[in-house]
């Protein structure tokens, strides 16, 4: 890695960062599907933390996958070296089947999973976000080129969330990934706002049903071979 590719995945870090009091404790539980053994999704969760998101990673668990969730709030740490081992280390959970693991970010934990796991082809299959926070790639208009793992991201078209998750952006990130030609789908849901999983502050039915059933088909897919 060059010395660009430090600074610039710092400076990232640190505009994530800025939006959140971050300690060194970490809060990780380990979701084990029916059929006991699964392919494993390393689940970040959002700002209101891991409680705020459990019924996504239990319908995620639900489909047939060991789902090892980390508090999105307390990711960064070492460049995303402190991600990085915990997804290593989640490859290593009892019931958990070998090989790459898939990525699902929310909110803020989404927005470590675009700017760290989108770039690890080594360990993770796929990258799917849930109205992530994204201002940092406006700090950095190449990021999309940097993008080497499938992104799949949702995003409610009313979601004026801060500065970090606004559909602008959103939409932004989307044409600059299409340019370059890397792997992004961007999904958007009309009327939408920030927050709409099960149990979220703005939870839309057909929105979040929608974005599972996608979740679903994409994690099949990819673990599929």
């Amino acid at each position: 890695m060059t010395k660009s590719s430090f600074h610039w995945i710092g400076a990232a870090a640190a505009l994530l960062v800025s939006v959140a009091c971050v300690s060194s404790i970490r809060a990780q539980e380990v979701i084990t599907p029916p059929q006991g053994k699964g392919h494993v999704v390393v689940f970040l969760s959002g700002m209101a933390g891991p409680k705020h998101d459990k019924a996504l990673a239990n319908a995620i668990a639900s489909l047939g996958y060991v789902v090892v969730v980390y508090d999105g709030r307390h990711v960064e740490g070492g460049l995303g070296q402190k991600l990085r081992t915990d997804i290593q280390n989640a490859q290593q959970t009892p019931n958990a089947l070998p090989g790459k693991v898939a990525l699902v970010g929310v909110s803020f934990g989404g927005g470590f999973a675009l700017a760290f796991g989108s770039r690890w082809p080594d360990l993770v299959a796929v990258n799917i976000v849930w109205y992530p926070a994204t201002g940092f790639a406006n700090k950095f208009p190449g990021f999309a080129n940097r993008i080497t793992v499938p992104v799949l991201m949702f995003a409610g078209e009313a979601d004026h969330y801060r500065d970090c998750c606004q559909i602008a952006t959103a939409r932004t990130l989307a044409a600059h990934a299409a340019a370059a030609g890397v792997p992004f789908e961007l999904v958007t849901y009309p009327g939408v706002d920030h927050d709409f999983i099960q149990g979220g502050k703005n939870y839309n039915a057909s929105a979040y049903h929608d974005a599972l059933d996608r979740t679903a088909a994409r994690l099949k897919a990819v673990f599929a071979n």
